[in-house]
């Protein structure tokens, strides 16, 4: 007689079980039938700038990314230019203060930013910031990751940035 209440018990699970699952399974459906990607862009970040144009800032901080000639050079600047050609953009660089260039993000005036930024920035509640992708020397011998930011909520375009980022340093390590 016990086994009949387990069982009924196991039964009335695996019931709400199936019944979970088969709801989930139409809400995906549903999402797919509209059109909804994920992850998404909601401004259209990397849908604008393929095949056009990456509104990238940069601050000086040598190594990584100095300023002065025609365009900043360092390993940084090579990594963006690298991801604008993958996706059949050019750069337009705008130079400036991190607090400049993050508010040039915001407003949607830049499409990323970069300058040896470290993982412990504090632009975290104003920019999406990458993984880490490389690690520095910090001025106080320590090390920290090197980050890159981009807008808020421009996920397809943080993916795509991210991707490019790990093929890149693999190949560098």
């Amino acid at each position: 007689m016990r086994s009949r209440g387990y069982d009924a018990r196991m039964v009335k699970r695996w019931g709400r079980a199936l019944a979970s699952g088969a709801a989930a399974s139409l809400v995906v459906g549903a999402l797919a039938g509209c059109g909804i990607t994920i992850p998404a862009d909601p401004d259209g970040t990397l849908e604008r700038v393929s095949g056009g144009v990456l509104e990238a800032g940069v601050t000086p901080n040598p190594p990584h990314a100095e300023t002065g000639g025609t365009h900043p050079t360092g390993t940084e600047p090579a990594l963006v230019t690298s991801f604008a050609e993958s996706i059949g953009a050019r750069v337009e660089w705008t130079e400036g203060s991190e607090e400049q260039l993050v508010g040039l993000l915001e407003a949607g005036e830049l499409d990323l930013v970069i300058g040896g930024i470290s993982d412990a920035t504090p632009w975290v509640d104003r920019a999406a910031v990458t993984r880490s992708y490389a690690q520095a020397v910090q001025p106080d011998g320590s090390t920290a990751g090197l980050v890159m930011l981009a807008p808020l909520g421009e996920n397809a375009f943080l993916t795509a940035l991210e991707r490019h980022l790990d093929a890149e340093t693999a190949v560098a390590q």
